[in-house]
């Protein structure tokens, strides 16, 4: 049924929606003044890579969700892990932007990439093209991930969260 891939398809968009309006007023001033690497993308590229990625992990999980006949007991663990990974995924930002809590963002997306990895690991054998359309996802997490890095190394004054 198509509102099914519709609903599945959404949902990530929702979180990354409601975590950028909720923080689009710490962007312009508080993260650009952060020391941040020289690879650090543009900030205009991350809501265009945030609506594909979004969108490639939102379709997938319907095409697990699907395989496996819908809500069974075999969809507890592989559609449980991709909650879970949805969940730290959407956590992040008000960690970083909301609580400027550099040392949590930076705990919440190591978390985050090892609970994607077991998405990915538990969805394999289900279907390999849910499997794949998570790869660019885990790339570009990968990417975020060194970038959370450096600017916590970088930024040791904002360790401690919102001071101002």
């Amino acid at each position: 049924m198509w509102t099914h891939t519709v609903g599945f398809t959404v949902l990530p968009h929702v979180g990354g929606f409601l975590g950028w309006f909720i923080n689009r007023k710490e962007i312009p001033g508080w993260y650009e003044k952060l020391k941040k690497p020289s690879w650090c993308p543009p900030r205009k590229l991350f809501p265009v890579a945030w609506t594909v990625l979004y969108t490639g992990m939102g379709y997938a999980s319907y095409l697990v969700w699907n395989d496996l006949g819908g809500w069974s007991s075999k969809a507890v663990v592989p559609l449980g892990l991709y909650g879970a990974q949805l969940a730290l995924n959407w956590a992040w930002p008000p960690f970083f932007f909301g609580a400027r809590n550099l040392k949590m963002a930076l705990i919440d997306i190591l978390v985050l990439d090892s609970l994607v990895i077991g998405t990915m690991c538990s969805w394999y054998r289900i279907n390999k093209i849910a499997t794949l359309l998570m790869v660019p996802y885990l790339g570009w997490l990968a990417m975020a991930t060194c970038l959370t890095i450096r600017i916590w190394k970088d930024n040791p004054e904002q360790k401690l969260g919102k001071s101002e």
